[in-house]
């Protein structure tokens, strides 16, 4: 099973990198705050990063802060028609499904606490 690691960043402001890993890269996108329960998040999708930073914590490079792993573990991922993602974070102290819906430069992320919660509860905001 793939794994997923959300590592804090310090620069230019704090913000937390969710990344999956995907093949030889780790698809990655800027969080404004850690994922929360029944809460919205609006993020960038950044350019893939190196596998390293499944396993890294410390200074980024370029004086571009330092990065602390807040959750990590692993996770699937279901791809819907409309170009979404599911994304089940397992494996970690506090599994966590999200909803991502591309929108131009940001994706829309819902957060729930269980896969099956999705469909009782989620609404298209």
């Amino acid at each position: 099973m793939p794994r997923f690691v959300i590592l804090e960043h310090d620069f230019p402001e704090i913000h937390f990198d969710l990344m999956l890993e995907d093949g030889d890269s780790l698809r990655t996108w800027r969080l404004p705050a850690m994922p929360e329960i029944g809460k919205f998040l609006f993020a960038p999708e950044l350019p893939p990063h190196r596998r390293e930073y499944l396993d890294y914590e410390g200074p980024v490079g370029g004086d571009r802060g330092s990065v602390i792993r807040r959750a990590s573990g692993q996770y699937t991922l279901e791809n819907w028609p409309d170009g979404s993602l599911l994304i089940e974070l397992t494996d970690c102290p506090a599994p966590l499904c999200l909803h991502a819906k591309p929108g131009g430069d940001v994706w829309r992320f819902f957060c729930l606490r269980y896969i099956e919660e999705f469909s009782l509860s989620h609404t298209d905001e």
